[in-house]
């Protein structure tokens, strides 16, 4: 792969293309832990692929259950037409979401489960009868995907800006949750902050509850830099939401499948949404899917109406038979080995050995709840993002693979990480830092 032309057909996505292919780096082969160089370097994956592979790499059972899949039935339409793992999976999944949401509708990607997730609760609001709830409330700094729902609603502005005329109308955002001044070095959720909540009331005012569908939040932002939700803050954006009929959705395609220590996020921090959307973890990496977990009301407000197709939505992989094998063996490994929970025995080990990165040089922030971590470093004058690209580098180099996003180092390792490799991480985040 050294040759530069054998590099150039790929358009990568999110990669500083030039850069990368002047001195690429390549993944050849994976197993549990780690990933390996085509020149047989070990890397210890300190961010479970993208966030989704948190059971650990190659996993025989997901493989076995992949390729019987592949000599049964390769592919099923999915538009009046099923398959016994469609079902068998959205059975699985809705055990261990939390209670009352019920129906899973499944897609190919975070992305699509959001675009989908926005359509349901404007298209929910209009079979009841209040049609003119079609406005769509996003935050500062959040990541739902890059479909046009997603990066209307969503609040990362390189992502939005090329884009920015042809957006979603009617989408406002609240602002987020980082307040650095204050919370600082934060061991778990963060003291202050709550009142940001309020701003949605501003919200409501401005525009009139009337004509809002839905509010949508990841629980902790994962692609912005690790964003905590200050306590009591997820709590109440839900009562402001049920005060005015508006529905709220979490965004768990980074912190579904146990990254907090929980199945998912709501049922950790206590506030349960209307709906959530999920992808990444709910096959472990292995073949694309995503799904949106639907309260049963939400759900029931589409079956009222006559005989017919409820909803126009849909897309020809949705609920693809590998991808629903993968599902019911990822979900499996879930279940025996512990890992939607496993989190919380590993959290405080976790913690004390981000928060010894206080003091390092350049370290302004540090970050944590389950297995996720944010490091913030302190931008080079006029250089923001370099620090941290080059953090993401030498640890690179030195056998641990972290995420860059400007400035900011976040991990998310597999699920089943060890003391040791926990150890390692940190030991080659500090080294790095010092020699920087």
């Amino acid at each position: 792969m050294s040759n530069a032309a054998a590099l150039d057909a790929f358009w990568m996505p999110f990669t500083a293309n030039r850069q990368f292919k002047a001195k690429p780096r390549i993944l050849a082969k994976a197993s549990g832990m780690h990933y390996w160089t085509p020149d047989g370097r070990q890397i210890l994956d300190a961010v479970a692929g993208l966030w989704c592979v948190n059971a650990g790499h190659g996993r025989p059972e997901i493989k076995e259950a992949v390729a019987r899949q592949l000599e049964t039935l390769d592919y099923a339409p999915p538009f009046q037409m099923g398959h016994p793992g469609a079902f068998e999976l959205a059975n699985r999944v809705a055990e261990i979401a939390p209670a009352g949401l019920d129906h899973v509708f499944f897609v190919n990607s975070g992305s699509e489960a959001v675009d989908t997730a926005l359509k349901i609760a404007i298209g929910y609001h209009r079979v009841r009868g209040e049609a003119a709830r079609t406005r769509l409330i996003g935050r500062e700094r959040a990541y739902n995907g890059v479909g046009f729902g997603g990066i209307s609603v969503g609040g990362i502005a390189p992502n939005r800006k090329m884009w920015s005329g042809a957006l979603l109308p009617g989408v406002d955002h609240l602002p987020h949750t980082h307040d650095i001044s204050r919370n600082a070095f934060s061991r778990g959720l963060p003291e202050h902050g709550a009142s940001l909540a309020d701003e949605l009331e501003r919200i409501v005012t401005l525009h009139d509850a009337s004509t809002i569908a839905a509010v949508i939040v990841e629980p902790i932002a994962g692609s912005t830099g690790v964003l905590l939700p200050p306590r009591g803050y997820l709590k109440r954006l839900r009562e402001i939401c049920d005060r005015h009929g508006i529905l709220l959705i979490f965004d768990e395609v980074i912190t579904g499948f146990g990254r907090t220590g929980a199945p998912f996020a709501a049922e950790e921090f206590g506030v349960i949404p209307d709906l959530i959307t999920c992808a990444k973890g709910l096959t472990n990496g292995c073949v694309p899917m995503g799904g949106v977990i639907v309260k049963k009301g939400v759900h029931d407000a589409f079956m009222q109406g006559p005989d017919g197709i409820e909803l126009f939505h849909g897309y020809t992989y949705s609920a693809h038979p590998v991808a629903c094998a993968a599902g019911i063996a990822t979900l499996e490994i879930y279940r025996r080995e512990g890992l939607l929970t496993r989190a919380k025995s590993l959290s405080k080990i976790w913690e004390d050995a981000a928060h010894a990165l206080r003091g390092a040089p350049h370290v302004i922030d540090v970050r944590n709840y389950g297995l996720i971590l944010g490091l913030e470093l302190e931008p080079l004058p006029g250089k923001v993002g370099a620090r941290g690209f080059d953090v993401f580098l030498k640890c690179f180099e030195r056998g641990v693979l972290v995420r860059q996003t400007g400035d900011i180092i976040a991990l998310s390792p597999p699920l089943i990480i060890e003391k040791a490799q926990i150890e390692q991480i940190f030991e080659t985040l500090s080294s790095v830092l010092r020699a920087a």
